[in-house]
This record gives C-alpha cells, structure tokens and sequence, in this order.
C-alpha cells in the first residue's frame, strides 16, 4: 500500500500566481515607500506633491502596477482561505467568480481615480 503522506500535489496556477504577487509586492512595496514616504518632504505627500508626482507615465504605471498586484494577491488569498473550508465545486466556481468581479471593480476604481487626479495636473 502506497503511504499518501509522502505524496506532494502538484502547486495549481493560482498557487503560482499568489507566489509572483508577493514577490512583486516585495519589490513594488519597496518602491512605492522609497518614492512616497522616504524621499517626500515631511514623510508623507500632500494631494498637491501626490498631483505632481503623477506627472511622470512610468510612475503612473508603477502604481498602476502596485494596485493590480496588490488585489491579485489579496484575493487569491481569500479564494485560497475560502477554498480550504471544504467548499464543493460549485461553490468554489461561484467564489472564484465573485473575487474576479470584486477584483475587476477594485482595480476600475483605482485606475478612475489615478486618472481624475492626473487630470486635475
């Protein structure tokens, strides 16, 4: 008889994917302090400094960037805590859906509202 104890699964997609958002969250999150805390005068950014900041496209992107990250990983982690309830295939069909859509409006909002405060330059 095989001992299943010594038998590894296979790591899913989203396992992959919750492990390259935090590693990219490592190095965005480093970023990201340097740039909005550490280097800005007084520690923190007023809406003004936030406005001109913006002003660079790559820092846009970056942020960018750092907001899709961020709710990637923190929704698969939900899904991932979620999923290990014991849920039934439907179920984990519907959560899974349900965070995608969560996930898909967060990043909209976001990106609406980088856009309203670049406008505002």
């Amino acid at each position: 008889m095989e001992d299943l104890s010594e038998q590894k699964p296979a790591p899913t997609t989203a396992w992959l994917w919750q492990a390259l958002t935090g590693v990219g969250l490592i190095v965005l999150l480093a970023l990201h302090m340097m740039t909005q805390h550490f280097i800005a005068e007084g520690g923190i950014r007023d809406f003004a400094g936030v406005a001109d900041y913006l002003r660079n496209p790559i820092v846009v992107l970056l942020e960018l960037l750092f907001l899709v990250t961020v709710t990637a990983h923190a929704l698969l982690g939900v899904r991932s805590i979620l999923f290990d309830l014991g849920l039934s295939a439907r179920a984990e069909t519907t959560v899974s859906r349900a965070l995608l859509v969560v996930g898909i409006l967060t990043v909209a909002y976001g990106m609406w509202l980088t856009w309203t405060i670049t406008q505002q330059i």
